[in-house]
């Protein structure tokens, strides 16, 4: 009898371990989703807000009312960063980039001097470019205004696209995880099956026989999340260790987001399917348990 009894522990251990590491795998596939969706956002705001605007100012502007006009525009709504480029430091950066000076054979300095705009995101669309530019244009010191409206749409198309397939794919595989989260933790009521009826026999409530099942599922979707957030936490930490740029897309909020989330779906998964299992059981007549 004893012997028996420690075989049964042991079996019943193995499930736990193998239900744990099953659900773990599971939760890891929905978190990359979760952190996904979370950074892509912080992605798509850090392209936009790095797409530039250049403001090509009049041969006429003195260094003093570029600055002012600078000064002017950074109060702006949709400014986050404004940089003067002097026609001296434009001429120094172009003869680094050519590998000659054009004005030794033009004998002028052919560049002006000019304001890179960087928008805050919610400006950088196609629509509220060209009201920007109309504005800036209207200004005696603007003598013309650039940016690239095709590669903004491009970037936004391109983002959109993307978060309708992280989406579907998200519920693509909470249902997929639901499924094998459910039959894993149906396998470890089956072998237990038996016992549940025997404590129906002796009158034991239904909600008495299943608290040691949700007890188990509790315990499982916490131990599973766990592991999943190590797993998640590892990733990231190699991607900090080998782009330390990378942290200005990753922050701490997309990670304890993706952490709480992991933890969620491991207990609403585990206990749900626990409770789902052992209530087919309970209302099993007693002759169809040895059919299955």
């Amino acid at each position: 009898m004893k012997r028996r009894r420690e075989k049964t522990g042991r079996r019943q251990g193995v499930q736990l371990v193998t239900l744990c590491i099953s659900t773990a795998m599971v939760l890891v596939l929905l978190g990359l989703v979760v952190f996904s969706v979370q950074t892509s956002r912080n992605l798509s705001q850090w392209v936009k807000e790095n797409l530039t605007v250049t403001v090509v100012l009049n041969d006429e502007v003195s260094v003093g009312d570029a600055k002012q006009f600078q000064q002017d525009l950074i109060h702006r709504p949709f400014s986050k960063e404004i940089h003067y480029i002097s026609r001296e430091q434009a001429l120094k950066e172009q003869t680094e980039a050519m590998g000659s000076d054009p004005s030794e054979f033009l004998g002028m300095n052919p560049f002006p001097a000019t304001l890179e705009l960087q928008l805050h995101s919610d400006y950088a669309n196609a629509d509220s470019l060209v009201w920007i530019g109309e504005e800036l244009r209207k200004n005696p010191k603007v003598t013309d205004v650039a940016y690239q409206v095709d590669l903004m749409d491009s970037v936004n198309r391109n983002l959109a696209k993307l978060n309708i397939l992280l989406l579907v794919l998200a519920v693509l595989l909470t249902f997929i995880s639901f499924s094998l989260i459910n039959n894993t933790v149906r396998l470890s009521v089956y072998s237990r099956r038996f016992l549940i009826h025997t404590m129906k026999l002796v009158g034991a409530s239904w909600g008495f026989i299943r608290r040691p099942f949700m007890k188990q599922g509790l315990l499982v979707g916490i131990l599973a999340a766990l592991i999943a957030i190590i797993v998640l936490g590892s990733g990231v930490y190699g991607l900090y260790y080998y782009e330390p740029g990378i942290q200005l897309i990753i922050t701490w909020r997309e990670l304890v987001i993706t952490a709480l989330a992991v933890l969620v779906f491991g207990l609403v998964i585990t206990l749900t399917c626990s409770y789902i299992s052992v209530n087919r059981f309970l209302r099993m007549p007693p002759g169809e348990l040895y059919k299955i």
